[in-house]
């Protein structure tokens, strides 16, 4: 058994972007004996295997995974690999050098934690946004916390990590594919052009239920790229609409709750108040997160 397997899911990746993220494991200081590399190849149109060579590394190897989605490239990456912990790298994700080191030193160092992930997410534009969309950068996964945080809470959001550098004890992982097996309502993650999320959340609210905790931490260090096409304003509609409904559905799965009615007098008054006060692009992300919530309630009915 490695005492670390680096699973990165990728669907059509941009080509620069998945080599640099290779080239930042080429030059992890933990040598390569120690953790394996599989890259899950999410149904992509051209063979990922066909452009990108793993043999630099001892341990590396290429899998296909059929089903589109990436909670089901999660879940195959659990079932091909081997190592003590898990640790999921998006197909533009550039880790520190130590980031795999200091995987296995939060390991030792905190026992009761069975997720953790990146508190230092910093973003690399390949073209700089506009103003508007600065206050919205959360959204692409910048993060920057001074200290780490965990928590066995599922509610406590500034602990709990996102799926780019998200490491789990494998117990963990082999729960995730066992809970997907049988739990009613899905939540798939991305799923080709499909902006959906928070697969990563409900894999960290399975550590908290299996008695361990969630954290993230400063140390563990990402560079996240983000291609021109991520920052046009119809992308970051798509992206608020896409993520605010997967939230809505994780909140109703995990703690039965249900949007508020739109169309009381109180919620045609807040409809009114903000279409009102909300200009330009602000209105826009608005009405954004209205369809989500339309959505979210034809779903629960």
């Amino acid at each position: 058994m490695f005492d670390v397997s680096v699973i990165i899911c990728t669907h059509n990746p941009h080509r620069r972007y998945l080599e640099r993220v290779l080239d930042s494991l080429r030059e992890q200081t933990l040598a390569n004996e120690r953790w394996e590399l599989v890259v899950v190849d999410n149904s992509s149109s051209r063979a990922v295997a066909n452009d990108f060579d793993l043999s630099w590394h001892p341990n590396g190897r290429h899998v296909v995974e059929t089903q589109l989605g990436l909670s089901a490239a999660r879940q195959r990456g659990v079932a091909e690999t081997s190592g003590r912990l898990l640790v999921f790298v998006d197909d533009d994700n550039e880790l520190a050098r130590d980031y795999l080191t200091e995987v296995l030193r939060i390991e030792h160092e905190h026992p009761f934690l069975g997720a953790w992930g990146s508190g230092g997410i910093s973003l690399e534009f390949e073209v700089q946004p506009a103003q508007h969309l600065h206050h919205l950068l959360p959204w692409l996964g910048l993060r920057q916390v001074d200290r780490p945080l965990w928590t066995n809470v599922t509610s406590c959001a500034d602990a709990t990590p996102i799926g780019a550098g998200l490491c789990l004890r494998r117990e963990i992982g082999v729960a995730y594919v066992d809970f997907c097996k049988t739990t009613t309502i899905q939540i798939s993650g991305r799923k080709g052009t499909s902006l959906g999320a928070h697969e990563d959340f409900e894999i960290c609210y399975l550590a908290c239920k299996s008695g361990l905790g969630m954290g993230v931490f400063p140390e563990l260090k990402i560079k996240h790229l983000i291609v021109a096409a991520r920052v046009s304003d119809a992308h970051f509609l798509k992206l608020i609409e896409s993520v605010t409904l997967s939230n809505l559905v994780l909140a109703h799965k995990w703690y039965g709750t249900i949007p508020r009615p739109i169309f009381s007098v109180r919620g045609i008054g807040s409809m009114v108040l903000n279409l009102l006060t909300r200009r330009g692009f602000d209105r826009r992300v608005y009405l954004a997160e209205l369809r989500a919530d339309l959505a979210a309630r034809r779903m629960f009915a």
